[in-house]
């Protein structure tokens, strides 16, 4: 095997193996080139050509999301780490390792009108977890006098250090870290072995505890309130036991609300939470209502919440107490945060069934249990009747979407229709909510299809297909990965929310209207087209294409109307409360 000469890129690459990084997402350039040679030489590194650099920091987060572990990305100097940018936001908030590698220039080249050249420093700064700028090493200590070697081995040490505490904080923190390689040319040159020997300092990750004692006091407060709600934002499956659902469940005064993205599942969980809260605006008497379902304790779990109403409902009902649950971060998203427990979901879920027992009279669960089925029932009236529209896509998506799949979803209305169906336990459901952007959403589903152990379709509307199209531009799409475009000619998002219609120029700059088709796309990347116009032979269309295998990707857009979507939303909402 050849390698690069420079010991830096050598000891960059060592340690990323020795910390169990296998795959690396590689954007070619010329600065790049010894960590280029080094990593895609390598037998244990799985190393991925993708030009894009914005396409390929998704694909290596969709990568990182299945594994839940770290992918690295390796770039050029100047613009093409920028090109990182929405994805290294993306794993920030959404807790995905990355390892960013960007090369660079030496120092001295900076800001004297070098071509390629930025200042690239930090320049991560207020969305990353740990930045290493590396310092430049001379690529050959030969004839070099024992003060100049001296420092040059001081350098190395330091730079192994950085190399270290970088990779260990997105092990041990699950985000995105950078690491700024200075090279001096020359750039190509060879080796047979790798040469070097860097310091390994151990990631910890050993999980976080908590004692009785300190959940003493907290576990007194659950047992005696008769209003405990558990709320549920982005979780991965199959993360937290079962066994501790159970007893969640089991409680009356236990009311746990999760969304498409907490992947879990019980038969007394309220899964919609837009369904149940929508109507309660509607009633005369809203109020009295919504004071029945304000919480004495508020419990979440997880990452992002993507129900606007359930955070309005609690920002306005606050509840006495508010606790989360998570080993890294607690967001006061409402207003009212009092305890941040620094541990995992399963090991609070543990201590607290242990020491809490159940209040007496409670009926809380029961009674919004009760309302939530009673809303299940006018929901498949509505959808039984309701007119061709995106809606009704959905209806019938979820109706026919096969069991054990990955489901990646796109942002904007795609998650949001998504939130009102309850989908197979046995699908595991997947968006990008840290940012929520629409920017990386193809690109996230690829990396995602290219790691995950069950076939992947992915939801998406027309504009953030379009935006993130050079998703197709990829070598490593699985033959079973299949896509449904929903085009309904423009940013339907923007017709639901309030007020928005009314602005001047509202087709052309907010929702952006369009006359815009995947086919040729699809075609030009050797993906399977098809394509749907209206309700008639639509179900049929939906099963076949989720159940048919090609032997090769495939992408199904259906047309919908572009006007009508909204008011159909708004008269559902209307429609499913008694």
């Amino acid at each position: 095997m050849q390698y690069s000469s420079i010991p830096l890129a050598q000891s960059i690459v060592k340690l990323c193996i020795s910390k169990g990084i296998t795959d690396v997402v590689i954007s070619p350039g010329s600065r790049n080139a010894p960590l280029t040679i080094t990593f895609s030489n390598h037998p244990t590194i799985n190393a991925y050509s993708i030009v894009d650099e914005r396409s390929a920091a998704f694909f290596a987060l969709g990568m990182a999301q299945q594994q839940a572990k770290p992918v690295a990305l390796v770039c050029t100097s100047g613009s093409a780490l920028l090109n990182y940018y929405p994805a290294i936001a993306e794993a920030y908030y959404s807790d995905i390792p990355l390892v960013v590698i960007s090369a660079d220039r030496p120092a001295e080249r900076i800001d004297i009108g070098d071509g390629q050249t930025i200042r690239q420093k930090n320049v991560y700064q207020n969305h990353i977890l740990y930045s290493a700028n590396l310092y430049s090493e001379l690529a050959d200590s030969l004839g070099l006098d024992e003060k100049i070697k001296q420092k040059s081995f001081e350098v190395s040490k330091l730079n192994e250090r950085e190399i270290n505490l970088a990779l260990n904080t997105a092990i041990e923190k699950n985000g995105p870290v950078h690491i700024n390689v200075p090279f001096y040319e020359p750039l190509y040159n060879l080796t047979d072995g790798l040469e070097v020997s860097p310091i390994e300092i151990k990631p910890i990750t050993e999980e976080k505890e908590i004692n009785d004692a300190s959940l003493k006091a907290y576990s007194e407060i659950w047992s005696k309130a008769k209003r405990k709600l558990v709320l549920v934002g982005v979780n991965q499956p199959d993360s937290i036991t079962q066994e501790y659902l159970d007893w969640l469940a089991e409680d009356p005064s236990v009311l746990v609300f999760t969304e498409t993205t907490s992947n879990l599942h019980h038969s007394d969980f309220i899964t919609r939470i837009d369904k149940l809260i929508a109507p309660l605006e509607q009633k005369e008497n809203s109020d009295e209502w919504f004071k029945k379902l304000q919480p004495d304790i508020l419990l979440t779990i997880g990452g992002h919440v993507i129900s606007k109403k359930i955070k309005a409902f609690l920002r306005k009902y606050q509840p006495k107490h508010h606790w989360h649950i998570d080993a890294k971060k607690a967001l006061n998203t409402y207003f009212c945060l009092d305890r941040h427990f620094e541990v995992s979901p399963n090991v609070f879920l543990n201590k607290l069934k242990q020491q809490a027992s159940y209040p007496k009279n409670a009926v809380y669960k029961d009674f919004w249990c009760s309302q939530a089925q009673e809303r299940d029932k006018h929901h498949d009236k509505f959808m039984e009747s309701l007119a061709y529209s995106d809606l009704k896509v959905f209806y019938y998506l979820n109706k026919h979407f096969p069991a054990q799949q990955v489901l990646q979803l796109s942002n904007s209305s795609i998650i949001r229709y998504a939130q009102l169906f309850k989908f197979s336990p046995e699908v595991a459901i997947y968006c990008n909510r840290g940012t929520s952007g629409i920017d990386g959403s193809t690109s996230t589903a690829v990396g995602s299809a290219h790691k995950a152990s069950l076939p992947t379709t992915f939801i998406t509307g027309d504009l953030s297909f379009f935006y993130d199209s050079n998703a197709l531009w990829n070598a490593y799409i699985p033959n079973n990965f299949k896509m449904i475009v929903i085009n309904n000619q423009g940013g339907g998002i923007f017709r639901i929310l309030p007020g928005a219609k009314e602005v001047t120029n509202f087709d052309t700059y907010l929702e952006t209207t369009h006359q815009l088709t995947a086919e040729h796309i699809a075609k030009m990347h050797r993906i399977a087209y098809f394509r749907q116009e209206g309700e008639q032979g639509l179900e049929d269309t939906i099963q076949r294409f989720l159940n048919e295998e090609t032997g090769q990707p495939k992408l199904l857009e259906i047309f919908t109307p572009r006007t009508e979507n909204d008011q159909y939303l708004r008269n559902y909402f209307k429609t499913i409360f008694p």
